[in-house]
């Protein structure tokens, strides 16, 4: 069986992370799979599988590109942009994708989605996956000209695949009633993460409680506000060390805040991480300070690896936590995370409780029931 994934990109976020687990299993199942990226990006052998067809659709210019060269890459990808958002998403499909699928997914909202909803493979099963709430992030919408364009674009595939009840909650509220919902949860391979947390890494050992997020930096994942919430508990004699794996376009913003209000032995931005596992292995707390999730891939990895768990009440959590049973969940702002902060670690039994709980959560994952569930979708089972 042939089956095409359409990403944005290939690393940095969690539907990334979940993409190169579902790909590498499905190869080990035999299936063939053509992969593109909207951005070219080279594909890490060690995290999506070499067996895989690698495509990209806008082009990169190479390093000491001959000049002549560079411009016929950056004309060829202005034309392709002008051809995305001006004419049909079929003539775009026909002229940069091609080629003959049985199972067609797009694997984000937004470009991804609106490119492959151009499929002229008329006996193909179409899959858009949707990894965040919608209603209350509507990023995809750049994509399209209007919210009816989006309407209709979803209304061209089969299935609609949402990450978690929450999602599924928000795509119904920003849209309209769809008959081809459906949730699924994101695989997650547990025997993987236990493994590579035990690889050494190059970290500095603080004597303060040290708390770890991992994630873009980016305004969906409020880590204003978890800087914030960091000077405030500095201001509070509780002392702490954060360390923020990720990177993204607020960086400058983030150091310019650490900078500003000294918390350059508190906080450590430090930018994408091959192999977060160790990083969070060691952490006395995971904390997810986000606007808006999906269904967290890394709160799961958390949970894998029995950490501790301080999330803030967003989509998916209930699901993940439940009314933090296994994770303390709090308001969604600044002060619901500080106060929240607070709690567990100045309350060692609470925190010694959500260490257990954490460790129950984690063994319920299972990757190979995950995997089943997703190849329903094309099954007919």
């Amino acid at each position: 069986m042939n089956i095409l994934f359409v990403i944005n990109n290939l690393y940095g976020g969690g539907a990334e992370k979940v993409l190169q687990t579902l790909v590498s299993n499905l190869c080990e199942r035999n299936y063939n799979i053509t992969l593109y990226s909207v951005i070219d990006e080279e594909l890490d052998t060690k995290v999506y599988p070499s067996k895989l067809s690698y495509k990209s659709i806008f082009k990169n210019v190479p390093d000491h590109c001959h000049p002549l060269k560079a411009f016929y890459i950056k004309l060829l990808n202005k034309l392709k942009l002008l051809i995305f958002h001006h004419l049909s998403p079929q003539i775009f499909y026909k002229l940069f994708i091609g080629g003959n699928y049985d199972v067609e997914v797009a694997f984000i909202e937004g470009y991804s989605t609106k490119i492959v909803s151009g499929s002229i493979n008329k006996k193909s099963i179409k899959l858009a996956w949707v990894h965040i709430d919608l209603s209350e992030n509507p990023w995809s919408r750049i994509a399209y000209r209007s919210l009816a364009q989006e309407i209709n674009i979803y209304k061209t595939f089969d299935r609609i695949v949402c990450v978690s009840e929450s999602v599924r909650k928000g795509f119904l509220k920003r849209f309209e009633e769809f008959d081809s919902l459906t949730v699924k949860y994101n695989p997650i391979d547990s025997e993987e993460i236990i493994t590579s947390s035990e690889q050494p890494a190059n970290m500095k050992i603080s004597n303060k409680p040290f708390l770890i997020s991992i994630g873009r930096l980016e305004d969906q994942k409020g880590y204003d506000r978890l800087l914030e919430v960091i000077k405030r508990l500095k201001n509070n004699n509780i002392s702490v060390h954060l360390k923020i794996l990720g990177e993204g376009s607020k960086r400058k913003e983030l150091e310019a805040f650490i900078n500003d209000n000294q918390l350059e032995d508190h906080v450590e931005l430090l930018g994408y991480v091959d192999n977060p596992y160790p990083y969070l292995k060691n952490a006395q707390l995971y904390v997810a300070s986000s606007r808006t999730e999906g269904f967290s891939t890394v709160v799961s990895e958390a949970l894998v690896l029995g950490k501790p768990v301080l999330a803030t009440n967003c989509a998916g959590m209930n699901e993940l936590l439940g009314a933090s049973e296994f994770g303390l969940i709090t308001e969604n702002s600044t002060e619901g995370i500080f106060k929240g902060i607070q709690e567990i670690l100045l309350n060692k039994a609470l925190l010694e409780r959500y260490v257990i709980q954490s460790e129950i959560r984690g063994k319920q994952f299972k990757l190979e029931s995950s995997v089943l569930e997703i190849e329903k979708l094309w099954s007919h089972e």
